[in-house]
């Protein structure tokens, strides 16, 4: 989770994402971010220095505190980083990382608390609306709804293609990796940031947390799939690729390999949020999270529930409609690394 993105129009979500986070806590009891301040990093005369003048001028725009390094004052304050010269970074003191798996636990504990029943094992098989409601049919019973708030991922398509409603959306497999590194204190999250790599090969990686290892992955590195092609076998290609970038800059984050896992990611062809009603009586809203919302599911949550509840919200996501060349133009061409800045 971080105030350092690539358009102003995030940063204002993620003041509310930490707000709403921190109600989550407070709520369960359960400590769910840990902070450890986030670095972007690049080299001059590549891509990324693009990428790193719009975070930059995006956290001035909203007053957001960073600094911009060098490649020494970089490896003085983190020795662990081998750099080159050319190398320049952000840093924001105020980031850090989200528990995905503890938060996921918590929000369903607290939708039960307040009377929410979560059904597993159901697959959606069709949403059909009409004015009066909204049908959701599983293989087992069909439930009849006020309001629907899709938010199924890698599902979306199809989903939405069962109501008439063709979003572009691009699905791939990614994967991270842990590492046993023995170099383990350097790593706390008290010493080593979270941080990206800008580059057309982009990379990211945690400190050590959850399990005794450091974490890293490539982002958009993996293959395109569907939800149902997918495989749970990772690509030795591209963790070869992580590692040997890791053992360039952040020699000591590799270890032997713990485990890596794969997962999927679901964009539209800017790389940005889709937040839109997708019937005409506006019974159905959904949402395609563009593979980079999980820091953000606080506020997210509560978008869709005011879009559900009462059709309109106080925060701005009209950048965020369906309605933009990206959804509605055929002939747009998917950019999915995260450097597209919304127009207004």
């Amino acid at each position: 989770i971080r105030r350092s993105y690539h358009d102003a129009r995030y940063i204002a979500l993620a003041e509310p994402a930490f707000d709403h986070w921190a109600v989550v806590e407070e709520a369960s009891g359960v400590q769910l971010i840990q902070m450890t301040g986030g670095l972007d990093l690049e080299l001059i005369g590549t891509t990324g220095i693009k990428d790193l003048s719009h975070c930059a001028a995006s956290m001035r725009e909203q007053g957001i505190a960073h600094e911009e390094l060098d490649a020494q004052e970089v490896m003085k304050r983190w020795p662990q980083f081998r750099l080159p010269d050319n190398a320049r970074a952000l840093y924001q003191a105020d980031a850090g990382l989200v528990d995905a798996r503890k938060a996921n636990a918590v929000h369903v504990a607290l939708a039960r608390g307040n009377g929410a029943t979560v059904v597993d094992g159901a697959p959606v098989r069709a949403i059909r609306a009409d004015n009066d409601g909204v049908d959701v049919v599983t293989d087992a019973e069909t439930y009849r709804a006020d309001r629907v708030v899709i938010a199924v991922g890698a599902w979306t398509g199809p989903l939405l293609g069962r109501l008439g409603v063709k979003w572009p959306l691009t699905v791939t497999q990614e994967q991270v990796t842990y590492f046993a590194t023995p170099h383990i204190r350097d790593f706390s999250p008290d010493r080593f940031p979270i941080w990206i790599w800008r580059a057309r090969e982009e990379f990211y990686g945690f400190p050590v947390y959850g399990e005794v290892a450091t974490k890293a992955g490539q982002d958009v590195g993996g293959e395109e799939v569907t939800a149902e092609t997918r495989t749970f076998e990772p690509s030795v290609v591209t963790r070869d690729r992580l590692v040997d970038f890791l053992n360039r800059y952040i020699p000591k984050f590799v270890g032997p390999e713990l485990f890596t896992k794969t997962c999927l990611y679901t964009m539209p062809p800017d790389r940005h949020f889709v937040i839109d009603s997708v019937h005409p009586s506006a019974r159905v809203t959904a949402v395609a999270d563009a593979a980079h919302a999980f820091k953000f599911v606080s506020i997210l949550g509560r978008i869709l529930s005011d879009l559900a509840i009462d059709g309109s919200t106080q925060y701005t996501i009209e950048s965020f409609t369906s309605n933009r060349p990206a959804i509605t133009d055929p002939t747009f061409q998917p950019i999915f690394r995260n450097e597209v800045v919304l127009s207004a």
